[in-house]
């Protein structure tokens, strides 16, 4: 039947409906280095975000955190918007504003109806150019964002979550992105300038619009807006390593504990195999390991998985929230799960899966935010075409290789647990 179908498609003139967004995707790196990526919608809603090239990733063990700093500090007023004024000219024309802080990139967004693209285009690339850095509004952000590693703390899932990197990669990669106490103090106005001068150049940066726009205005407004100017982001070296450790907690009534392995990274062929393994072992309530921990020996409430994949490194995580006296049970059944799927996963089970992810895959297609995000997220990572490709790339994986990544997850994996104290 799927296959009838796409023949009779292929047959006949693609109606509104039935056009691919890859062909509705345009692509084009301007003379300054700037890149522009747009995928055309026929609702009348637009998406929209500059990204730097930048993240965590790019940062020494004495800055960590400074990416995510500049990021706050964006919003915080221009020499012609303060920050009332620029969340006012999105939020009062119908659109939100928000932005985020990763390893590998940075990013400020907005969505909003699609007649106000030249507001939202003028707002994120006012607050990309000119951010003020004032003092008053640095001392003042700096303590939000204190609050907020406190608050990440305070909250076991999102703590675990946070340190597992410390057990997976060295310094400088390892420690948290949002930084620490120490880092931060030490950070003044000098430094963020210093550093956004060298990161927010447009050769490093990206421009992204979902929606329904006109590409030409979109590249005519980077032109004119963006000199060409160069800038160049510090590169460290990602080194691998594998730790366990259980840290007690008093106040808290549930162990809190997360496994994760490296698998391949770059978007090679044994990528999207690890991204299957992931999808298999922990990728919903179907998945082996919600079946196993929690549907036959209710062991756990929550079992999520997740993989984080890029040009640069990669990991698979599962997170478990369970009590402490089965910790040990928990993590026991995990790795007898792997060493099943190395044994005995067969292709009825696989085809299953990768069905479960192209049609993810659509789905996260359907929202033009999500699009913009997955196209970031491609072009970061290599080029944003490539995100187009994903189906094709999902059914090319092997049997074999998905086995073999499992076989190693067993061997060489990292595990940090949360648990509470007495």
């Amino acid at each position: 039947m799927k296959a009838d179908f796409k023949r009779k498609v292929l047959k006949r003139p693609h109606s509104k409906a039935e056009v691919q967004p890859s062909q509705n995707f345009q692509k084009k790196v301007l003379p300054n280095g700037m890149t522009i990526l747009f995928e055309k919608r026929n609702l009348p809603v637009v998406s929209v975000a500059f990204a730097v090239r930048a993240g965590g990733i790019n940062e020494s063990m004495e800055e960590k955190g400074i990416s995510h700093f500049i990021e706050h500090m964006f919003y915080k007023g221009t020499p012609t918007r303060n920050s009332r004024q620029i969340t006012g000219e999105i939020e009062k024309n119908g659109g939100e504003l928000n932005g985020f802080t990763d390893e590998v990139i940075t990013a400020y967004w907005c969505k909003m109806p699609s007649k106000h693209l030249n507001i939202a285009l003028a707002v994120l690339g006012d607050i990309i150019k000119n951010p003020l850095f004032d003092e008053k509004e640095l001392e003042k952000e700096m303590k939000v964002i204190l609050e907020e590693i406190k608050m990440r703390k305070d909250v076991p899932r999102v703590y675990v979550s946070d340190k597992i990197k410390d057990f997976l990669y060295d310094e400088p990669f390892g420690p948290m992105l949002i930084g620490t106490p120490e880092t931060l103090n030490s950070m003044d106005r000098e430094t963020l300038v210093e550093k956004f001068k060298q990161f927010y150049q447009p050769n490093n940066l990206i421009l992204c619009v979902v929606g329904d726009a006109d590409f030409d205005e979109i590249v005519d407004f980077a032109e004119k807006n963006f000199e060409d100017k160069k800038g160049k982001v510090p590169e460290f070296e990602i080194k691998l390593k594998n730790e366990e450790r259980i840290e007690e907690r008093k106040g808290i009534d549930q162990a809190n504990l997360v496994f994760a392995y490296h698998v391949p990274f770059r978007d090679d062929k044994k990528s999207y195999a690890a991204k299957i393994l992931s999808t298999l072992m922990a990728g919903g309530m179907s998945s082996r390991l919600f079946s196993e921990i929690r549907e036959k020996r209710n062991l756990a409430y929550a079992i999520k998985g997740g993989y984080e994949i890029t040009k640069d490194f990669g990991h698979n995580y599962i997170y478990v929230g369970t009590m402490k006296e089965n910790v040990e049970k928990v993590k026991k059944l995990i790795l007898e799960e792997f060493a099943k799927v190395a044994r005995e996963l067969g292709e009825k089970e696989l085809n299953e899966v990768k069905e479960q992810m192209i049609g993810n895959y659509h789905i996260s297609m359907e929202d033009s935010q999500l699009q913009m995000m997955n196209l970031l997220y491609s072009e970061i990572n290599g080029d944003a075409k490539n995100f187009y490709e994903f189906e094709k790339n999902i059914r090319a994986v092997k049997l074999e290789d998905v086995k073999e990544l499992a076989k190693k997850a067993k061997e060489r994996f990292s595990f940090f647990a949360l648990v509470p104290g007495d």
